[in-house]
């Protein structure tokens, strides 16, 4: 990894090294879809962890076992989730060969697993972090309650993800439309079956109309506090939930690509991402440290402009998500 540190380098050849390892970062994106697709079908599970691959998993079989108790309950059976369990499984490979609902399950889980390693770590809570806290005691009363609701919802998150499970009303808009295209696709051939999932349509859609996801209420948080880049993107402060939404909402970049750049491979990404967000030597010494403490940032780094920073990061191959 060349992102070590130098001495008596000018912002030209930072902006070329950062370069050069935003590429080998991009390579590591192009082969990671189709890898996390084939573990999903077998038992090689050598290039990510056990757990991880686990809980996508899990995931994947909660949410096609969500919808086609979804299809029972519209076709009147008496016991949908007894026939869920039944008449689940060939939903799960239909599910996996959506790449982008793949992607976000997989970056999911990764998040948890960094949130209990730096708990582990660092002592930093998974759910009540200081930034939070603050959220919850603002004198704006419509954000202290979206904070307490946060605060349930990321409590109801670590709950979910231990037990490899994930609320369908939990999925983003265009996820959740996805997992309700499969269900149609699943029974397309039945008619009964057509009608049924009609009605499990219309059920599904108001819940998730009706339901501020985790995700819905982090955007929130992170928009309506005000709050600077070194609390935001402070891990000490925002914890990890928080701290990953505000990088994704610093930068433009979709969420799930802030949280793969908190990995090994993506450390050049990681470095652009925190300074295309504004944040300054400090808080860059101080993210790293946490993140990777093995590795010394090069200097000058923090000298680079941010739009410069937004600017390499646009160019990568892999801006626009995992």
């Amino acid at each position: 990894m060349a992102l070590t540190a130098t001495t008596g380098i000018d912002p030209g050849a930072i902006e070329t090294l950062l370069k050069d390892d935003l590429f080998h970062a991009d390579q590591v994106i192009v082969h990671m879809g189709p890898i996390l697709r084939h573990l999903l079908r077998n038992d090689d599970s050598s290039i990510f962890s056990d757990e991880v691959i686990a809980r996508v998993r899990g995931m994947l079989a909660d949410i096609a076992r969500q919808l086609i108790q979804a299809l029972g309950e519209a076709a009147g059976h008496s016991d949908a989730a007894a026939w869920a369990r039944e008449a689940g499984p060939g939903m799960v490979d239909i599910l996996a060969g959506h790449q982008a609902l793949l992607n976000h399950l997989h970056m999911l889980a990764v998040e948890w697993q960094l949130a209990e390693k730096l708990q582990s770590r660092l002592g930093i809570d998974p759910v009540l972090t200081p930034l939070l806290q603050d959220i919850i005691a603002s004198p704006d009363h419509d954000l202290a309650a979206r904070g307490m609701n946060l605060l349930a919802a990321q409590a109801r998150f670590g709950q979910a993800i231990r037990r490899m499970q994930l609320p369908l009303t939990e999925l983003p808009d265009d996820l959740h439309h996805i997992a309700i295209l499969t269900m149609h696709g699943y029974v397309a051939d039945d008619p009964s079956g057509v009608a049924a999932a009609e009605l499990a349509e219309v059920m599904q859609r108001k819940l998730r109309s009706e339901t501020a996801s985790r995700l819905d209420l982090l955007a929130y948080a992170i928009s309506a506090t005000g709050a600077k880049p070194t609390a935001t993107l402070s891990l000490q402060n925002a914890g990890v939930a928080l701290f990953l939404t505000a990088l994704s909402l610093g930068t433009g970049l979709p969420r799930e690509t802030a949280i793969m750049s908190t990995t090994e491979s993506q450390m050049p990404r990681l470095a652009l991402s925190l300074a295309g967000a504004g944040l300054g030597k400090d808080g860059l010494t101080e993210t790293f440290n946490a993140l990777h403490p093995d590795i010394t940032l090069p200097d000058g780094l923090a000298q680079l402009h941010p739009d410069r920073a937004l600017a390499l990061l646009a160019s990568a191959h892999y801006s626009d998500g995992v």
